[in-house]
């Protein structure tokens, strides 16, 4: 990479996207995987109660989602994005501030308002920049930054500990990181530019599904939603409730990132090899195993495959569905993301909480992995009834298979 291309206007918005996921979802979102049993050894939160502010996070997550979908203008879509890299900062810092069970429930709840515009808003705004100024419409590096973000969330959390930080003093550690990745997320990405007189930013054909289509879609989706949150809250939390396994959990959860980081990239070429329905039922039955294999081989190896196998599929499932989405609706692709992820973000919301009740009720989180691994599944086998009927996952399928030609 030369230095002409590290500051070429096309990197350095990319670069504000990375920095923007790395911010809203590493840290405002995912910080609290690793700090997780940190908090319940050092204050009074258990796994019930844990599990309950993971899914109001989610549910935060979930209303940016219907935001995102919702709103037309790029600018006012613009002014969210920049609000929620402030929320992340802020909501962040709050964790810090308080032990109040329903103050960190409401923090918890902005702080996945603000992770969906880094993920939705971000990579439709970002999206449109490149088509305007004739670039590449590729996503996989923006997309990366979730892993980053994961990778930076549990290196962090190891940092600090080898220094005897509190879980207070972790909050407050992760606030001065978020403020320092807020400004080149903020700056390098320009606001939108209106479009001349007599052009349009809607030219591109809508081709909607069928009804078929989004009948099994969105319960697949939501199959995806249940499994992947699970290992996503409680990875670090059950690597360490494992005797032999302990002090391994950050390790574990940053090798998650390290497998999600390059992920796009990957299922974008298996895509062109066996179509887009044909990739993510691939990845869903291979994350299958990535969630199971904890409660089957709880070992050091086991725990390590897992991650790997977890982290690459999780994000891999998720550009796939995106990718969809902007092929179905090229010039307004957030009409279908947000159905998407309405679908993706219930499983959110549900999942934790109840995977939180059973580890309380049965002191481990075996049974919540079981019944992860069960929706994912069926999600799975949901998408292969789907591949053979319908003519919209034939043709998705086609078209990706013809971008190898």
């Amino acid at each position: 990479m030369t230095a002409e291309t590290l500051v070429s206007p096309r990197f350095k918005v990319l670069l504000a996207g990375v920095f923007s996921q790395i911010l809203c979802i590493g840290i405002a979102r995912f910080a609290y995987t690793p700090l997780l049993p940190v908090m319940q050894q050092q204050s009074w939160l258990n796994d019930a109660e844990g599990g309950w502010l993971a899914a109001l996070n989610y549910a935060g997550y979930m209303l940016g989602a219907v935001l995102a979908a919702s709103i037309r203008t790029l600018h006012l879509k613009d002014t969210l994005f920049r609000t929620g890299l402030v929320l992340a900062v802020l909501s962040t810092l709050g964790m810090a501030l308080t032990e109040h069970f329903w103050v960190w429930a409401g923090l918890r709840f902005i702080a996945g308002l603000s992770s969906s515009g880094s993920m939705l808003l971000a990579s439709g705004l970002i999206l449109h920049w490149l088509i305007q100024h004739h670039q590449r419409g590729e996503l996989g590096i923006h997309f990366a930054g979730v892993g980053v973000g994961i990778v930076v969330a549990a290196l962090a959390v190891e940092f600090m500990q080898a220094l005897a930080l509190g879980w207070q003093a972790q909050w407050w550690g992760f606030s001065l990181l978020g403020l320092v990745l807020l400004v080149p997320a903020w700056c390098w990405l320009p606001r939108p530019v209106k479009p001349l007189p007599g052009t349009s930013e809607h030219a591109a054909p809508v081709r909607p599904p069928s009804r078929t289509f989004m009948r099994l879609m969105l319960p697949a989706y939501f199959c995806a939603g249940y499994g992947y949150v699970i290992s996503a809250t409680f990875l670090v939390a059950i690597v360490e409730r494992e005797p032999l396994l302990a002090g391994a959990g950050n390790w574990a959860f940053a090798l998650v990132g390290l497998a999600a980081a390059p992920t796009v990239m990957l299922w974008d070429l298996i895509a062109r090899r066996i179509g887009y329905l044909g990739a993510l039922i691939v990845a869903m039955l291979v994350q299958v195993v990535g969630i199971v294999l904890p409660a089957v081989s709880p070992t050091l190896p086991g725990v390590l495959v897992s991650a790997v196998l977890y982290g690459g599929t999780f994000l891999g499932c998720v550009s796939l569905v995106l990718t969809m989405a902007g092929r179905l609706y090229p010039a307004s692709p957030a009409r279908l993301m947000g159905q998407m992820t309405l679908a993706y973000g219930a499983a959110q919301i549900v999942a934790p909480a109840l995977t939180g009740m059973l580890a309380e009720a049965s002191g481990h989180y075996y049974l919540g992995l079981w019944l992860a691994g069960g929706f994912v599944t069926t999600g799975a086998l949901l998408l292969i009834w789907l591949r053979r009927i319908d003519y919209t996952a034939q043709r998705l399928d086609a078209e990706a298979k013809a971008l190898a030609a």
